[in-house]
């Protein structure tokens, strides 16, 4: 019987770990004190000045070393090129035991105007475009800036902004960025406010205005402007005035027409809803002049409101020999409606015109069109000499050579009869 041959013994092996096996202790303090004293040797000695090429150069070359990989340090890097430092809670540079440990190659520092601000911008575009990871970590390291504001000093604020609306206004970061600094600890000082304020002067300063109100959109502060004001300052006036001493009158234009366009919708729901629930006339006259007041509308606004209420409130025929007995029938309940709100020449004409865009568009009322026209002739809506004056050159071109040679009869009897009143008028 044969025996098992023994194995032979592992007791005492080391198995060696390769080098590339071995994890790196992270060590964000010993990286910023690196970065730092680097930094600091690319300050001229003799003026103190930073040449943001050579800054450049040397951040770039030591992103490709392994001790220094900012995949790994990203973060701290972007807050020292931002701060000086590594940032404690609150906002303050971190020490070394007592002593901050800081740089003055810094946006907090050097940053001192737009100009040398877009410089800046440079530095970190171009750092960006050769370590792509760079950016969403700009973007998460900024949503958590932002809320540190309080713990900067008023010009280190002023130069983060200058950065940030550089930033947001390029896309370098999400503009939707920009509400976190909307925060009860930031708000009640106005310390969020005056930092938003400056930075749509700067996108104003470097992009325009228009560029301004797009960035409020895309933001989502343009419906959060007033959460920057503490809650005992936040009205209109106060919003107002704040925009107005920043020379931001553009955005105070852009809130009042977004309010205007809010306040019509609310106008045109409520219009619906009466027309729907057959309400009488004379008291959806009442309320419409109630809300027309309140909130400054022209008589204009009202009758475009008007139309478009009254012909959404049936679901037409689809035969267009019946579709003009039905909507004549339903015009003529809503006459007094109507005349209530074309007491101006201006107002007459903005319906005429509105009739005709939506006898073009809805292809069913075509042949509808002087139908209507000469309903609301009949009815006093309409008078003659508007008429007239759309026909010869205040009418709009969707559909108007099907309209002209509709209405060609009824001016030319219309034309007709105003010659023969101003014969009149000569004999007498």
């Amino acid at each position: 019987m044969s025996q098992k041959t023994e194995l032979p013994s592992l007791t005492g092996h080391r198995t060696k770990t390769r080098k590339r096996d071995e994890k790196k202790v992270y060590d964000p303090s010993g990286f910023r004190d690196f970065l730092v004293l680097e930094l600091d040797k690319l300050i001229d000695p003799d003026t103190g000045n930073v040449d943001l090429e050579q800054i450049f150069k040397f951040l770039d070359a030591t992103g490709n070393k392994t001790d220094y990989d900012y995949k790994r340090y990203g973060e701290a890097l972007l807050e020292i090129l931002i701060a000086g430092g590594l940032l404690a809670p609150g906002g303050s540079i971190a020490k070394d035991g007592d002593k901050a440990v800081s740089t003055p190659v810094c946006v907090f520092q050097d940053a001192v105007d737009l100009e040398r601000a877009r410089a800046w911008d440079q530095v970190f575009v171009k750092l960006i475009r050769r370590y792509k990871y760079l950016e969403k970590m700009l973007a998460d390291e900024m949503k958590k800036i932002l809320v540190y504001l309080r713990g900067f000093s008023d010009d280190h604020r002023t130069r983060l902004a200058y950065l940030t609306a550089l930033w947001v206004s390029s896309g370098l970061i999400p503009p939707n960025t920009l509400p976190v600094v909307i925060n009860e600890h930031q708000v009640k000082d106005s310390v969020a406010l005056h930092f938003v304020l400056v930075i749509l002067s700067t996108v104003k300063t470097d992009k325009g205005s228009s560029a301004v109100i797009t960035l409020l959109k895309k933001s989502g502060l343009d419906n959060q402007l007033d959460q920057l004001f503490p809650a005992n300052k936040r009205t209109p006036e106060n919003i107002k005035n704040s925009l107005i001493n920043a020379e931001l009158g553009d955005v105070v234009t852009f809130l009042a027409n977004q309010e205007n366009a809010g306040a019509k919708k609310d106008m045109q729901r409520t219009l619906r809803s009466s027309i729907s629930a057959e309400k009488p006339v004379k008291e959806i006259i009442a309320e419409l002049h109630k809300s027309a007041k309140k909130n400054g509308f022209q008589e204009s606004d009202a009758v475009t409101m008007i139309w478009t209420a009254v012909m959404s409130a049936v679901e037409w025929n689809k035969k267009e020999d019946l579709v003009l007995e039905q909507a004549l029938k339903h015009l003529k309940q809503y006459i007094p409606l109507f005349a209530a709100f074309t007491t101006a020449a201006r107002s007459e004409m903005v319906l005429l015109n509105k009739i005709q865009e939506f006898c073009y568009d809805n292809q069913d009322f075509l042949k509808c069109f002087n139908k209507i026209v000469l309903l609301f002739y009949k009815t006093e809506i309409l008078s003659e000499e508007v008429i007239l004056v759309w026909y010869k050159d205040s009418h709009i071109p969707k559909g108007w050579t099907v309209f002209m040679d509709q209405m060609k009869k009824f001016i030319e009897w219309l034309e007709h009869a105003e010659s023969e009143s101003e014969e009149e008028s000569d004999d007498e």
